[in-house]
């Protein structure tokens, strides 16, 4: 499994120049909010995914005054051999390199470094529309599966070209039917891809979620698309009229979601903010769990300020069930050193800490 052992940070966020290395297993990362503690794990998903765990775009994470930032990692690989990464992100795009070798695609690289993390913006999953549940089922699948991942990259360009014909005041008909018999096979892939998923997903949540709750709630997942029922040429015909009126595209994988639900009823409305956070710790250790199985060895898992508003002595449990055997290395952060310190003290005799501030990270 890929064990990052030193990563350079420069000019991401509020982080000007930093160099450190880290524990193979567990990793600890306290300080005050604002210090730059999420900075850090985030800078470690870059390299993974090429791309912030946050939507916004590349130039938010500058940091104040320059034009772009630089990260770069060494890793050692599930072969035993080392590896070095390195991301240089400009108003320009995007440059990855691996051994001095770049990339051609940045798709080419997503899957080699599997990674999972855990943060207090998925409530977002809950609060906000479908476009953050498809942005979390297009991560977990697009690191297991690169066919899907080149499946959505060549959806969503012809998407956009026929978003851009509905666009005309008199858009050519022959043209919108060709572009639409291309869409057919890429719809049909994301679909059965996010279906499975959403399959292998339910169990385990519901496994997790009583784990971390201790409630008598049942948690479900549903996944909702136009194409449950239809041919994608068959919705594209039923809403013709509907996307000339409109000028864009209506129906399709692009409008999928995911439905969360506690007993029956839409989480959103019938879960506290206890039950939902619970949720979706339960989610994305589901995903971790999923992924573990699917790889064969275990993604680094990124934890950022679970320890809020849950039970630490269920969350401990439930992070000590990850940290056991084949599990793979760990970063957490929390504002309370002291609870960390206690909980991972408990976990492994292999772990590292460090200080947060300002943008400074200082190993103790």
């Amino acid at each position: 499994m890929p064990s990052l052992k030193k990563i350079v940070v420069q000019d991401f966020r509020n982080i000007s120049f930093q160099e450190l290395g880290f524990s193979p297993n567990v990793n600890c990362i306290s300080g005050n909010n604002g210090e730059g503690k999420t900075n850090l794990l985030d800078a470690i998903y870059y390299l993974s995914m090429t791309k912030s765990a946050f939507p916004a775009p590349d130039a938010v994470n500058f940091r104040y005054g320059t034009d772009g930032f630089t990260l770069g990692g060494n890793y050692l690989m599930e072969n035993g051999l080392e590896s070095r990464f390195a991301l240089k992100v400009s108003r320009e795009g995007k440059k990855l390199v691996r051994d001095e070798k770049p990339y051609t695609r940045m798709g080419e690289h997503i899957g080699t470094l599997p990674v999972v993390m855990v943060s207090p913006g998925d409530i977002a999953l809950v609060s906000e529309s479908g476009e953050e549940r498809r942005r979390l089922s297009n991560a977990v699948l697009s690191q297991m599966d690169r066919e899907y991942l080149a499946a959505v990259q060549c959806y969503n360009r012809l998407l956009a070209q026929r978003n851009r014909m509905l666009k005309e005041a008199a858009p050519d008909q022959a043209l919108l039917a060709v572009i639409d018999e291309r869409m057919l096979a890429p719809a049909a892939s994301i679909h059965e891809a996010r279906a499975r998923l959403a399959e292998e997903l339910r169990p385990v949540v519901a496994d997790y979620y009583r784990l971390i709750s201790g409630g008598g709630e049942e948690v479900s997942i549903e996944y909702k698309s136009d194409l449950s029922n239809a041919s994608l040429i068959d919705v594209f015909a039923a809403h013709r009229e509907q996307d000339f009126r409109l000028r864009y595209t209506s129906s399709g994988v692009q409008r999928d979601d995911f439905l969360f639900a506690m007993n029956g009823h839409p989480i959103r409305r019938a879960g506290s903010q206890g039950q939902q956070k619970s949720f979706l710790v339960a989610l994305k250790f589901a995903q971790y769990e999923i992924m573990k199985r699917s790889y064969g060895f275990a993604p680094m898992l990124l934890l950022d300020d679970v320890f809020d508003k849950l039970d630490l002595d269920r969350i401990s449990n439930l992070i000590g069930m990850v940290a056991g055997a084949d599990f793979g290395q760990i970063f957490i952060t929390d504002t309370d050193s002291a609870r960390l310190s206690g909980i991972v003290d408990r976990m492994t005799d292999d772990r590292a800490y460090f200080k947060a501030s300002a943008g400074e990270f200082t190993k103790m």
